[in-house]
């Protein structure tokens, strides 16, 4: 008797193995038929444009196009930079300064940015005296220009 319960089993095993595969074989190319499916939406789909829509005319970059040939190449030049705060104490002073890549540099009075010394604040703008003597004065508007006094 035990023989037939033996055989019996094998043999349930054995269809129902069957009918698993089967199922899984359908499963199979219908997740394949989807995927197909999102492709062609995918290839359908509109290209996005290579610019900025919401940035109007200027770009991405409204860096000034009249840099001085000697500051194209320093990584550390005040062309490269946008202004971003300016914190004004009475102890301390700062300003924060934004680079291309987006990360932000803070300096203190008296600190370097490359050759150049920040030298002093006002409302609206940060002076920096460069190596000759002269200065250079950059606003929240991004407008750098040379002086020779502030």
């Amino acid at each position: 008797m035990s023989f037939f319960r033996i055989l019996i089993f094998l043999v349930f095993l054995t269809l129902s193995g069957f009918s698993y595969s089967d199922n899984h074989e359908t499963q199979k190319e219908e997740v394949l038929n989807k995927v197909e499916e999102i492709a062609k939406e995918i290839e359908d789909e509109d290209e996005v444009p290579l610019n900025d829509p919401f940035a109007g005319n200027e770009g991405n970059n409204s860096m000034s196009s009249n840099i001085p040939e000697d500051e194209q190449d320093d990584e550390l030049s005040l062309y490269n930079f946008k202004l971003a705060g300016l914190i004004s104490g009475k102890d301390y002073s700062y300003i924060s300064l934004v680079n291309t890549a987006g990360e932000v540099m803070t300096i203190t009075l008296g600190q370097y940015l490359g050759k150049i010394q920040l030298v002093d604040l006002r409302l609206n703008e940060a002076i920096f005296k460069k190596e000759d003597k002269s200065f250079i004065i950059i606003d929240f508007n991004n407008q750098i220009r040379e002086a020779n006094e502030y």
